[in-house]
């Protein structure tokens, strides 16, 4: 998937998750799309591969793409550094949320990902696309609804407690 499509996937996600939590959803939503974003940083081309070159080449040389930054393995030591570093309990659910839906969208694509990476098996969903492809333009825009009607949840609730 293109950037713009784990962006507001990021977006969705978090404001999901805020529908059942109790964390700022604009916090969550921020650190949602940080997180979003981070998996690519395997990826030179990606967005936040070029706003950190130095990094991104060195993870590719290490691991490849879509597989280390796209793993359990990966999610589960982000989550343990992050409890150890940040006391804000919105930013960690928003960053978790975050890349959770990258590697979930990411399994959508023909290539898959490394889920259980080490071990070198490609997961993918039964119904993929390709990168940039007509069906990833429907998934971005689905997300975009999707994104709007829980916006709009979120904006209803906070009214009738006012």
């Amino acid at each position: 998937m293109q950037g713009n499509t784990h962006i507001v996937g990021g977006i969705t996600a978090s404001l999901a998750f805020a529908q059942i939590s109790n964390d700022n959803p604009f916090i969550l939503v921020g650190a949602g799309v940080i997180g979003a974003l981070l998996p690519d940083i395997c990826h030179g081309g990606s967005k936040i591969g070029r706003t950190f070159p130095i990094i991104s080449k060195i993870v590719n040389k290490l691991f490849g793409h879509r597989s280390f930054t796209h793993s359990l393995l990966f999610l589960f030591l982000v989550a343990a550094l992050v409890h150890a570093f940040i006391p804000y309990e919105s930013i960690i659910a928003g960053l978790l949320v975050g890349i959770t839906s990258h590697i979930l969208l990411d399994m959508g694509t023909k290539q898959g990902v490394k889920l259980f990476f080490p071990i070198n098996i490609s997961v993918r969903l039964p119904f993929t696309t390709k990168t940039g492809g007509k069906i990833e333009k429907v998934v971005f825009t689905l997300l975009t609804i999707l994104s709007l009607y829980f916006s709009y949840e979120l904006i209803s609730q906070f009214v009738n407690v006012v």
